[in-house]
């Protein structure tokens, strides 16, 4: 039987990556979501094509912490969890809007209400591979 071989260069490439990613993420259970706001429905949910702009503003905005495909870098959540998935669009919204000051993640309020939903849109495309 063959044993594979990763070249030590590339462990060297791939280590920093993995040590970065967020494994041991956890929600904060007091970030609890308006149970009014977590009912709204994304009014772009009919309209997948407009995650393209989505990747864009979550490129612009949220690598920095949650990393280029979500994974959770520092102290972020790993958007492609399934505890971070299973919650509505209307709670990544709430989310997004409002931020939780007390884990370091900022308000993105200042963003136009259908950047912020096409956000949501883009972080259903996110699934841990």
């Amino acid at each position: 039987m063959r044993q594979l071989r990763i070249p030590f260069w590339l462990g060297l490439l791939i280590a920093p990556m993995v040590l970065a990613q967020n494994l041991n993420y956890q929600q904060d259970p007091a970030w609890r979501v308006p149970a009014e706001a977590a009912e709204k429905k994304n009014p772009l949910a009919e309209q997948p094509e407009l995650a393209a702009g989505g990747k864009k503003l979550f490129t612009r905005n949220c690598v920095e912490c949650h990393g280029k495909s979500g994974e959770g870098l520092k102290k972020a959540a790993d958007l492609r969890l399934p505890v971070v998935q299973a919650q509505s669009d209307g709670a990544l919204f709430w989310k997004i809007t409002n931020g939780n000051p007390d884990r370091g993640m900022p308000s993105f309020s200042r963003l136009p209400e259908l950047q912020r939903w096409q956000i949501v849109l883009y972080l259903r495309q996110l699934s841990v591979k």
